[in-house]
């Protein structure tokens, strides 16, 4: 993400980074998990679920989703990291977003200035990704870099 954007930790209050931390660690697994995190949080489910639609809209989130081993259900990962010119973030970073393989991207103080992680059925698709990245954006300076040994870590935002 540029870092000429502005703070969006700002734009959500109290009640927002409750929801948003409830969901990274402690998601209710019910058949309607959004009441329960109204019930916890001491707003409605249909409060929840607009607060989360207009973090998602601010760009705060992306989705919600599980967290899988993707080996163990055959899938394959890497992680990437491109050089991408100040000027060309915001296209480069929408680009890379389009993909439901991209899990999550972030810009680092680096010469390889973005980096995200690609999850797909298999290295095909991963190398097909990188190329469409690649000639949507003309930013070829790509590295793609497969794990080769997995570390367990708690990717937890705390807000």
């Amino acid at each position: 993400m540029p870092s000429k954007m502005p703070a969006r930790k700002n734009m959500m209050d109290e009640i927002d980074r409750k929801i948003l931390n409830m969901i990274q660690d402690d998601f209710p697994l019910e058949e309607e998990p959004f009441r329960v995190i109204g019930e916890r949080t001491g707003i409605g489910e249909e409060e929840v679920l607009a607060r989360l639609g207009k973090l998602k809209e601010s760009g705060v989130i992306r989705r919600i989703g599980a967290v899988f081993d993707p080996p163990k259900l055959g899938f394959v990962s890497t992680l990437c990291a491109a050089r991408v010119p100040d000027d060309r973030l915001p296209e480069f970073v929408e680009t890379v977003n389009s993909y439901r393989e991209v899990t999550h991207n972030y810009r680092r103080d680096h010469e390889y200035n973005v980096w995200f992680t690609l999850i797909a059925p298999d290295r095909g698709d991963i190398d097909r990704i990188i190329r469409e990245i690649q000639e949507k954006t003309g930013i070829t300076d790509i590295l793609d870099m497969p794990a080769r040994r997995t570390f367990k870590i708690n990717a937890k935002f705390d807000l």
